[in-house]
């Protein structure tokens, strides 16, 4: 009897909502920014198509991107209200519809709309709240989960544009739009339907754990999001973010123009990319974990650190081998950044109100998001020179490290403060 008590136990366990969650969060990180990074395999065919030119890519990254991340502060509250669930699978069909008005558009400016509005919406809707429905599930294992959650973004950079590129050449890029719409609609939407808010209603506590053992800390406990963001902690996360994000994205603008510059051939400089992706899947999938284990707050810090770093050696790098020394680097620092800073989050804040507090925190990257390659590509065009960019992000990392050095040392809110709920969703 007690041997088939342990087996049972251990199917349960094996059983635990939580990581169908993360799953699911995988897939729609996966397929959404994953078809978010598509757009460089059908540049070529809009080219010629429509004689646009190249300078306005970095544009509809910078627009997207923007979106993507700042309608986080929209989509987070409306989680915390009616459920993440929802609005995800609503973000996947946005997605889905920007990649089919994408193949339908008659111009140049519809298929930047399509790209823009579609998918940077779709992916705002379902971002953020579903980062929210994992934090709640998991407590000790938060930063794993995490990492696990967005390494869809990662896997989804490797992916996703080489297929485009193959489904371009088979069956021309007007009917790759339409393949790659079906298919982030259905996978999508199918994923979404698996995320939950509350491990309460699955009959669970946080990580699995008995319900009354997880009596001590609630679920749905948390600091609102008006005192949230009155907090010298939160205050200090978002400067660090918004400086910070200035840098991060110019790579994934203009390190490819970069290494072209620099005497690699065209084919080898887009591989740098999936190099990115390569390192940012390590660092999404491992790092998270080891987090759990050294604190995540000094994690946080460290980093913004390997990130400058990185980045220092992408100012001083000519050849193909160490620029690929730099993607690789660089993706396993920027991974870990994306995957740590959810929980680090629900570590202050708590999980009530954590979507809306994500949101709100994630307004600051896509300032950088929308600022940063822009501001790049700008002054190359004044310098001539990449040196004064690159130079810059490494700088503003090594700043964004300071200031989450100096927010470690503020008390923790969800620690202090009066103000925690304990209400069910909705």
């Amino acid at each position: 009897m007690r041997n088939t008590a342990v087996i049972a136990d251990h199917t349960k366990a094996k059983l635990f909502h939580g990581w169908f969650v993360v799953g699911a969060a995988f897939v729609v990180t996966f397929i959404g920014f994953g078809s978010a990074y598509t757009f460089s395999s059908f540049v070529d065919s809009m080219q010629r198509e429509f004689g646009a030119s190249r300078g306005s890519v970095s544009l509809v990254f910078s627009f997207a991107g923007f979106l993507y991340f700042g309608l986080g502060v929209i989509s987070g509250p409306l989680a915390d209200r009616w459920g993440a669930r929802r609005l995800a699978a609503l973000g996947m069909a946005l997605v889905g519809l920007g990649l089919l008005l994408a193949g339908r558009a008659q111009t140049i400016m519809q298929v930047y709309a399509a790209y823009s509005i579609g998918i940077g919406a779709g992916v705002g809707c379902a971002y953020v709240p579903t980062l929210g429905a994992v934090q709640r599930w998991f407590v000790r294992r938060r930063g794993f989960a995490s990492g696990l959650a967005v390494s869809g973004i990662g896997v989804g950079t490797l992916v996703m544009p080489p297929l485009a590129t193959w489904l371009i050449a088979t069956l021309g890029w007007r009917e790759a739009y339409l393949v790659l719409a079906i298919v982030a609609a259905v996978t999508g939407i199918s994923a979404a339907l698996l995320i939950a808010d509350d491990p309460r209603r699955h009959g669970t506590g946080p990580d699995g754990d008995p319900l009354g053992a997880a009596a001590s800390t609630p679920v749905r406990t948390g600091v609102s999001i008006r005192d949230a963001v009155r907090t010298p902690r939160f205050a200090g996360l978002y400067a660090a973010c918004l400086i910070s994000a200035f840098g991060v994205f110019v790579p994934f603008v203009h390190l490819v123009p970069f290494a072209v510059d620099h005497q690699v051939t065209p084919a080898l400089a887009v591989l740098l990319l999936g190099m990115i992706g390569v390192g940012s899947t390590a660092g999404r999938f491992f790092l998270g974990g080891i987090a759990d284990r050294l604190g995540r707050d000094a994690f946080l810090i460290a980093m913004y650190a390997g990130m400058a770093v990185s980045l220092a050696i992408w100012a001083v790098a000519g050849g193909f081998r160490s620029l690929a020394a730099f993607a690789l680097l660089f993706g396993v620092f920027y991974g870990g950044w994306v995957a740590i800073l959810p929980a680090v989050v629900t570590d202050h804040f708590g999980g009530r109100y954590v979507g809306g507090i994500i949101g709100i925190l994630y307004t600051s990257v896509a300032f950088g998001t929308l600022l940063g390659p822009s501001v790049a590509g700008f002054v190359f065009d004044v310098s001539h020179s990449y040196i004064i960019p690159v130079a810059i992000s490494a700088a503003a990392n090594v700043v964004a490290a300071l200031i989450a050095l100096a927010t470690t040392r503020t008390t923790s809110p969800i620690a202090s403060s009066p103000t925690t709920s304990t209400l069910p969703l909705g």
